[in-house]
């Protein structure tokens, strides 16, 4: 789907995200991101977003689930 959030993930501990609109909530534990057709909930243990542009960004830590919603 054209514009759709692409989420790529490195194992258990980085993920890529692109084309998504903003940040709802950021912790250690849990990050929520608004992607253009859905929320993307991104959870685990000391997670921290490395960088991030108006097109993409790039999340380390122990991810331990990924949601859209």
């Amino acid at each position: 789907m054209l514009g759709a959030s692409i989420v790529t993930v490195t194992g258990n501990a980085d993920a890529f995200v692109e084309n998504y609109r903003g940040i709802l909530e950021y912790s250690p534990e849990c990050i929520v991101l608004q992607g253009k057709t859905c929320q993307i909930s991104i959870s685990g243990k000391r997670m921290t977003i490395d960088y991030y542009t108006n097109e993409d960004m790039k999340i380390s830590g122990c991810i331990e689930c990924i949601r859209y919603h």
